[in-house]
């Protein structure tokens, strides 16, 4: 009885999953260990004597169900825990009311109550916090795009130049006598495709400045890196860059916010070409490298700039902190907070030669990963 009214006020209150991760799996253990602590207390609270305070320990309980429920739920289980307290009082054996029974059992409602109560606060405090954090990464985003508005413009304008050149010959073709239909038809076809690329582009830069609430969904990391490139190609290109990707097929689909994953991936590369600006011509080189590793996505941004030196290297995710003239030190905090928001964690180190390596996990769907692993192997029979 116990154990199915609890467990009804946990599926009420929380939030659906839609995919398993590391994360995900540890948290998923919090229900059924507050489920078996209630039966615990509950079973223990109807076997003693009203004398001994055993209820007090649901506040346990209550600080439990934060981790794993929504406000709404936190409210529930609360609720339960003072229903349980008192059904265990009727229970008892013997319980014949007495003063101290009766103080007992009020001290616990009372901490039951104010322990609800400050999980509710610890709540909204978090979900303050975070939508900060939200505002801070738009802030970090649109200042970004605003040092990348020349590259935007010239990214934009190079498929407008195309298709104007191809509408032109077009005509030409058409023109002729007879017309070559099937030279116009590749023109417009070429017309086609350089209008996607400038829509594309754009409508990366306008979810870039979007302010919205963060929303996850199924992602593919290697179409954001491919993505993101459109926005840099040109920073790279002028900077004399060598530029590789090495991204793996078997990469399976990530449950996370598209923009911003795509904002973290923007910020280490555009670390990478500023580091590389005291680096001879020639020796310039960011290798991009995605892959599979214990269970995790990993993504790796490596370059052979200036490097990060050993003393600094724990303060480089810190808020305000920042080796760049000019800089304001909180491109790599937000990214740090993206990470781990998203369960996973960020962290660099020194190459061999000269450079560093910036890299961030990501943890793995199994069922998401098991469907990639699929698809590879079809693709490649």
């Amino acid at each position: 009885m116990v154990r199915g009214l609890f467990a009804g006020l946990v599926a009420i209150g929380t939030p659906p999953m839609a995919g398993r991760s590391l994360l995900g799996k540890a948290e998923s253990i919090l229900p059924a260990i507050a489920i078996a602590l209630t039966t615990a207390i509950f079973i223990a609270d109807t076997i003693t004597d009203l004398e001994i305070a055993v209820p007090v320990f649901y506040s346990a309980v209550v600080l439990l169900a934060v981790r794993f429920c929504q406000k709404r739920g936190v409210v529930l289980v609360g609720a339960g825990c003072i229903t349980l307290t008192l059904l265990s009082d009727l229970l008892t054996p013997n319980g014949v009311p007495n003063q101290t029974g009766v103080i007992n059992t009020t001290v616990s409602l009372l901490a039951i109550a104010s322990t609800t109560y400050l999980a509710l606060k610890i709540s909204s405090e978090k979900e303050a916090t975070y939508a900060v954090k939200s505002q801070l990464a738009h802030v970090t985003r649109v200042i970004t795009l605003g040092e990348l508005t020349a590259s935007i413009a010239h990214e934009v304008n190079q498929p407008l130049a195309a298709i104007s050149i191809n509408g032109n010959a077009c005509l030409q073709w058409l023109e002729t006598f007879p017309p070559d239909l099937h030279e116009a038809k590749r023109a417009v076809s070429r017309v086609v495709t350089d209008a996607d690329r400038a829509g594309e582009i754009i409508a990366q830069v306008r979810n870039l400045t979007k302010n919205v609430s963060p929303e996850k969904k199924w992602v593919r990391l290697n179409d954001i890196i491919l993505s993101t490139l459109l926005l840099v190609e040109r920073e790279i290109q002028q900077n004399q860059i060598s530029f590789e990707t090495h991204l793996s097929d078997d990469l399976p689909p990530f449950l996370g916010d598209y923009v911003q994953l795509q904002q973290v991936i923007l910020n280490l590369l555009l670390n990478s070409v500023e580091a590389m600006n005291m680096a001879p011509q020639g020796m310039r080189r960011i290798d991009v490298c995605s892959s599979v590793t214990n269970e995790e996505i990993l993504i790796s941004v490596k370059d052979t700039g200036v490097g990060i030196a050993a003393e600094i290297r724990d303060r480089i995710f810190s808020a305000f902190f920042t080796t760049k003239r000019g800089g304001i030190g909180m491109g790599l905090a937000v990214s740090r907070s993206i990470i781990e928001s998203h369960g996973g964690r960020i962290w660099v180190t020194s190459n061999s030669s000269p450079g560093a390596n910036f890299q961030f996990t990501l943890p793995i769907d199994e069922e998401a990963a098991l469907e990639a692993r699929r698809n590879a192997m079809t693709r490649r029979t």
